[in-house]
């Protein structure tokens, strides 16, 4: 940044509410993320039983009958194996990739524009290719049929989800794997545009760096038809990363919430009224 261009700590705009409260949603949103950020917490749910604290399944389900069974036994369990953990944490990347939409177009606008398009279509895509809430229905009704046609329509819906997104698989369908792939190079733009920004610790950009670019390398695993175990190992690696950059995220964020100064302060904000006080 040049000597000419404003700090975004002091000179943020008089009376603009709306992206104080934008940096306070962020804020708070990479806060919740830091607790959300694995991805196939299922996968974890299972792998360590519970953690001893839920009763699991050895395995996940196979088939959409199995599912069924699932759903109908324990909601919630089946819900969070099919991923819901994952719609909560696209939720808040959302919220946190608007609130440094504000907070960075000013260190590089277009990069921004792209970065924040390609983080919200990624998001919409993973929301409209996750089937929790659509297995959960067909699971419902067909606990309630009254005929075997009609049970059969439902397990035959049910198998045309799981061909589309199978929790029980590394290789997910098109929708999920093409959200996450735009998020992560969403992050990873962002965090370089960080480098450019006073209003963000230069360690809070490099793990966003590291967090995402290491998670990307998921996708060349995959491209190169490696065993599951060494497709999962750049998400395990980057998650640490991951924890760090939300939470230094949102530290960011809060001090830009608290820098934005309101009309009745007369346009200060809180650093220059202590400076000048």
């Amino acid at each position: 940044m040049s000597q000419a261009d404003p700090d975004p700590l002091v000179h943020a705009p008089a009376g603009d509410d709306g992206w104080k409260w934008l940096y306070y949603t962020g804020g708070a949103a990479a806060l919740i993320a830091v607790l959300f950020f694995r991805r196939n917490f299922g996968v974890e749910l299972i792998t360590f039983g519970g953690f001893g604290i839920f009763e699991v399944p050895a395995e996940f389900p196979h088939g959409a009958l199995a599912w069924f069974a699932l759903f109908q036994e324990n909601t919630l369990l089946g819900l969070t194996l099919f991923h819901l953990i994952d719609l909560v944490n696209y939720a808040l990347v959302g919220l946190i990739i608007l609130a440094l939409f504000v907070a960075l177009h000013r260190a590089s606008k277009s990069a921004m524009v792209i970065a924040t398009a390609a983080g919200l279509i990624g998001i919409a895509v993973y929301f409209a290719s996750n089937q929790a809430f659509a297995m959960l229905s067909l699971s419902s009704k067909y606990a309630a049929a009254a005929t075997e046609t009609q049970r059969s329509t439902y397990v035959a819906a049910g198998e045309a989800l799981l061909a589309m997104n199978d929790p029980a698989t590394i290789h997910q369908g098109t929708g999920v794997h093409t959200g996450l792939f735009l998020v992560l190079a969403s992050g990873l733009i962002i965090s370089i545009v960080m480098l450019r920004s006073r209003a963000f610790f230069t360690l809070t950009a490099w793990s966003g760096i590291l967090a995402n670019g290491l998670a990307l390398g998921h996708f060349v695993a995959l491209a190169l038809g490696l065993s599951p175990i060494l497709v999962g190992i750049p998400i395990i690696v980057s998650a640490p990363f991951r924890m760090i950059w939300y939470l230094l995220t949102a530290i960011g964020l809060l001090r830009l919430a608290r820098a934005v100064p309101d009309e009745a302060d007369g346009g200060f904000s809180p650093r220059l009224r202590s400076s000048a006080g």
